[in-house]
């Protein structure tokens, strides 16, 4: 959102989470993130928080046909059960056909308790919004003063808004690229081939990955991760 808050005030392949080491310059396709467990139908290198307690993940979380469908409500999020400092993170969201689009978002180095909303760097995908960057609850970053807020929030705590340099989200119905790189202090993030936003003095420089469910049905496909390892030389 354009210096608003980023969940208003309401505030949200088969897959197999997979750990590589390659040379950052290698950093090309990533594995898969994500699949289920037959027995049970979870799924697998995840975990679920939502604000209603005891929420099952598949009652809002499902995962059919390659595409990972979130319902958006209860909100909260599926969080990686493995952190991740450096890498290259892609993957595909939309909103559903024929349904109005809403809020959602990836965020990334996530630390401290399960809330909402936690310590982390959110990539931002609300309607209108695809592309700013968020510091939620103390997470530091920096960029252009121009494209660069902060406020505090009685409930979300410290909050950091970096504007993205440009819309280039599709239309409700169409998949959208994210391309988001994570090095050092350093987080860029593409939309559909073009860089929209770069943020510095990232900081904490790790933690685990997130997918929200904020109250609007959201798509998901292609989540793809590759850390990034430099060598020696």
């Amino acid at each position: 959102m354009k210096s608003k808050l980023p969940f208003a005030v309401t505030m949200p392949g088969l897959i197999l989470l997979t750990a590589l080491t390659v040379p950052a310059r290698a950093a090309e396709s990533g594995k898969p993130l994500l699949r289920v467990q037959a027995d049970s139908g979870e799924l697998v290198g995840w975990r679920s928080f939502h604000q209603e307690p005891d929420t099952p993940t598949g009652a809002v979380w499902q995962l059919a046909d390659r595409v990972l469908a979130c319902k958006g409500l209860p909100l909260g999020y599926i969080r990686t059960e493995k952190e991740y400092a450096n890498f290259v993170l892609r993957l595909e969201w939309r909103w559903p056909p024929g349904k109005a689009p809403g809020k959602g978002g990836v965020l990334i180095r996530t630390t401290g308790p399960d809330k909402i909303w936690p310590k982390s760097l959110e990539a931002q995908i609300n309607a209108g919004d695809a592309g700013d960057f968020w510091g939620l609850d103390g997470y530091a970053l920096s960029g252009q003063a121009e494209r660069s807020k902060s406020l505090e929030h009685p409930q979300f705590g410290r909050l950091t808004n970096l504007a993205k340099t440009e819309p280039v989200e599709k239309k409700a119905g169409e998949w959208n690229t994210y391309e988001i790189t994570a090095d050092g202090p350093t987080v860029t993030l593409k939309i559909n081939g073009k860089v929209v936003n770069r943020a510095t003095g990232c900081k904490p420089g790790s933690g685990t990955i997130c997918l929200t469910s904020e109250g609007n049905e959201i798509h998901f496909r292609n989540v793809r991760l590759t850390p990034i390892v430099r060598s020696a030389d």
